[in-house]
């Protein structure tokens, strides 16, 4: 019986025609995603979900989606799908990272130029048969300084496109390396120095934890009078109530958004303050991109059904079926140790090499790599997904190798990873054991037996009396329980680690009361992809 994908969104008819001509049963009902009740009541019939923004993969759909397979969205943002939900059930969820990258690059470019010229309201004016020719005084872009704060696929090309046009680019990246600013023309700043000199600023990051209004208060007081701010990447980068302050001063003189804090977005400070221009999130909204993921989504979701095949998947590493039944387990494992190092690291990173102990060593370890490299690159950007993150790595010139030998020691196999920055080298090790479950099993060096957990606590410290109790107290003080806990040292009164995994991620002033105790070198807390 052939496969069967509901398409509940507006997909191109090519796109359709892919599934047909690949001999999938395929409905066409581009309306369906807004009509909840209706699309809950008939999921239970397919085996594909192919869909853009408007359909909500919700919880309740996908309990509901008792044959669903896969979750195919033309596109790179997940919002409206629940992951962790279809993770649980088995259903597999890919996107389309690349598809939009040069349309979204383009239009900040547009955006750019559309505020230097003050455009939108010279055109308003004009239809209104003002001919206010003298009121429109732009700046050119030649010679002048853009800083672009993420560097990344979408970042590059803007850097790009900016050194086309004669400016000046200065970018803020932490995992840009030296090569890769190198060969974009651009210079390598901090964030200080890029607020201090950019006579035009836009913004290429997802928002993460980190990201979120890194634009604030605070480091809008910091740019030159005069700055212009463009964002065309993600809501909420930007306090945009400090941003109308700061326009309404003269301190910035004009801001152009695509995306909001809160969207769809009806009603905004921003709205209707002079030289604001604002677009309703069509960053890719072009025909070619939409033709483009459209097509590739159709692809991905058509090699799954057919052969297994699996691309461009948020919630599952790219084996065969015959290999993930043994490499689910050590996929994870690779997942966390990427993701412990990634979240520890706060400068580029020149290399990082894998070493697989005894039998892990026999298995695909192309996609035990990419696992690493996601957890590892997941830390600042939550798309990258196990197809997109090499790509990235390569891009940002971190190189990867990867080191193979037999069994060494106590474990019949383990994966110890070593992440190389210029000012150091940090090393962690994990095996997965008898009951499947990831252990950490040696941190810089430090023996350990560490189950991972969503929620943990990493610290640093001289082994001195006195550690246990004060993370015990200060935890409880703030209503943090502990689930398990994990000590090590090199030896008696040298270095030492503790590894707590917590039913809760710490808030900030817990943290600060362990750090203001002067007893920690460290103090970190970590979050997992536990599932």
């Amino acid at each position: 019986m052939a496969p069967k994908v509901l398409v509940s969104d507006k997909l191109s008819e090519t796109a359709v025609q892919i599934f047909r001509d690949r001999g999938i049963d395929v409905d066409f009902m581009p309306e369906l995603g807004k009509d909840k009740e209706k699309l809950l009541s008939i999921i239970d019939q397919y085996d594909g979900l192919a869909i853009r923004s408007a359909t909500k993969a919700t919880e309740k759909l996908i309990e509901a989606a008792s044959n669903l397979k896969v979750i195919g969205r033309a596109g790179i943002g997940v919002d409206n799908v629940d992951i962790p939900a279809a993770s649980r059930k088995g259903v597999i969820v890919m996107n389309t990272p690349f598809g939009n990258m040069i349309t979204t690059a383009e239009h900040a470019i547009a955006m750019m130029f559309a505020v230097a010229r003050q455009i939108p309201e010279a055109s308003a004016s004009t239809h209104a048969g003002k001919w206010e020719k003298s009121k429109f005084m732009g700046v050119e872009l030649t010679g002048k300084t853009l800083g672009v704060i993420g560097a990344g696929n979408i970042g590059g090309i803007v850097c790009d496109r900016a050194v086309g046009l004669k400016m000046k680019v200065i970018a803020y990246d932490p995992f840009l390396s030296d090569d890769r600013a190198k060969k974009l023309g651009v210079t390598k700043v901090e964030l200080d120095e890029l607020l201090q000199r950019a006579d035009f600023i836009t913004l290429h990051v997802p928002k993460t934890e980190k990201t979120a209004n890194i634009l604030s208060r605070e480091a809008l007081a910091k740019t030159k009078k005069g700055v212009r701010i463009i964002n065309c990447a993600r809501g909420g980068l930007v306090d945009e109530e400090a941003l109308a302050e700061a326009l309404k001063s003269g301190h910035v003189a004009g801001a152009a958004f695509d995306v909001f804090a809160v969207e769809p977005a009806t009603e905004n400070v921003l709205f209707n303050l002079p030289n604001v221009v604002c677009t309703p999130h069509l960053g890719a909204a072009t025909t070619e991109a939409q033709e483009n993921v459209a097509l590739q989504v159709a692809e991905q979701m058509s090699d799954y059904l057919l052969t297994g095949a699996v691309q461009n998947a948020l919630n599952m590493p790219s084996v065969t079926a015959e290999e993930a039944a043994v490499m689910g387990p050590w996929v994870k494992l690779a997942e966390h140790l990427g993701s412990f190092v990634g979240q520890m690291t706060d400068e580029p990173v020149k290399a990082i090499n894998v070493l697989y102990d005894g039998l892990v060593s026999e298995m695909n370890l192309d996609a035990l790599n990419c696992a690493t490299l996601a957890g590892f690159m997941k830390a600042t950007n939550p798309d990258v997904n196990m197809v997109s993150a090499p790509v990235i790595a390569q891009e940002r010139g971190i190189k990867l190798s990867r080191t193979t030998q037999d069994k060494s020691g106590v474990f019949d196999a383990y994966i110890k990873l070593t992440v190389e920055t210029d000012s150091r080298t940090r090393t962690i090790a994990g095996t997965v054991f008898s009951d499947g479950k990831p252990r950490f099993i040696q941190i810089k060096g430090i023996n350990i037996d560490a189950e991972v957990g969503a929620n943990m606590l990493y610290t640093t410290n001289r082994d001195v009396p006195g550690i246990i109790g004060t993370l015990g107290k200060t935890l409880g003080e703030h209503e943090v329980n502990i689930a398990n806990f994990t000590l090590g040292r090199t030896k008696s009164g040298e270095d030492a680690i503790a590894l707590l995994y917590l039913d809760d991620q710490p808030v900030e002033s817990c943290v600060k009361a362990l750090k203001d105790t002067g007893l920690f070198q460290q103090v970190r807390p970590l979050k997992f992809d536990a599932a």
